[in-house]
């Protein structure tokens, strides 16, 4: 492929980064597979003692709200970190460099490309829901808060993400530290069976810090518009901003025998 525009995030670059996205398996096995599967099977065990459709919309649109965060986590957190790994590894940034393509272009041609694919991920999955587990319909002001969540979110991850990839800088590291972050996210957010009151305290104040915490377990509220108090959640999306942030200033500081990817 011939890139007429190389210091500039043009279309054509973008389609080459999508084509990149979804090639990745791992962002279709994680991203849209499993969070479909959990959110189906945990809905029906979960509604198998339930009584009155109400009841069972809420548990579902609860139990699917809370499982969206995992696209993100997959498509960015997963996903993009042990791609963007392999890359330092062979060393592919470097060369795109040498032929004239800007780092910075580079890496929002990719984010864009990502938040493309995860735009996709998300459709299919509240469609499945809507039409197998038959969520609930959200308010308009409900709708804008869960996207702006997850679009806030998602950020969050590519940051930590790249920061991540950029100090492993191959696929093992990467994928061990992504994948422990992954599940640990979701035993804490309460997308594992366990409940955030049933988790000892000290993984309750880790919880706290975490902004799956309180989608996966408040945000139902939000969602048909009912009155919420935001603070809890905006600290901790401030919070694990600030640690993502954090983190890649000192992979990007980090001294090695390569140029820095960014």
């Amino acid at each position: 492929m011939r890139f007429k525009h190389k210091n500039k995030c043009t279309s054509q670059l973008i389609q080459f980064q999508m084509r990149n996205v979804i090639g990745n398996p791992y962002v279709h096995i994680f991203g849209i597979g499993l969070p479909v599967l959990l959110a189906m099977l945990i809905t029906r065990i979960a509604c198998m003692e339930l009584q009155g459709n109400t009841a069972i919309i809420m548990v579902s649109t609860s139990v699917y709200l809370g499982m969206g965060t995992l696209i993100p986590m997959a498509v960015l957190l997963m996903g993009y970190a042990v791609s963007y790994a392999q890359e330092l590894s062979k060393g592919i940034p470097e060369r795109m460099h040498l032929f004239g393509f800007k780092n910075s272009v580079l890496f929002c041609s990719c984010a864009i490309a990502q938040m493309l694919f995860l735009l996709i991920a998300l459709v299919i999955f509240f469609l499945t829901g809507i039409i197998i587990s038959g969520i609930k319909i959200p308010t308009v002001s409900g709708l804008i808060s869960y996207i702006l969540c997850i679009f806030f979110f998602s950020m969050i991850c590519l940051t930590l993400a790249h920061g991540i990839a950029s100090i492993c800088r191959n696929f093992g590291k990467t994928y061990c530290v992504c994948m422990i972050l992954y599940f640990a996210f979701m035993i804490l957010g309460g997308m594992m069976g366990i409940q955030y009151e049933d988790l000892p305290k000290w993984a309750q104040h880790a919880a706290k810090l975490l902004p799956v915490t309180y989608i996966n377990k408040d945000f139902y509220q939000i969602w048909v518009g009912k009155q919420y108090n935001f603070m809890p959640m905006i600290q901790s999306f401030l919070f694990f901003g600030a640690i993502s942030v954090i983190l890649l200033f000192i992979a990007l500081k980090r001294p090695s025998g390569v140029r820095k990817s960014i």
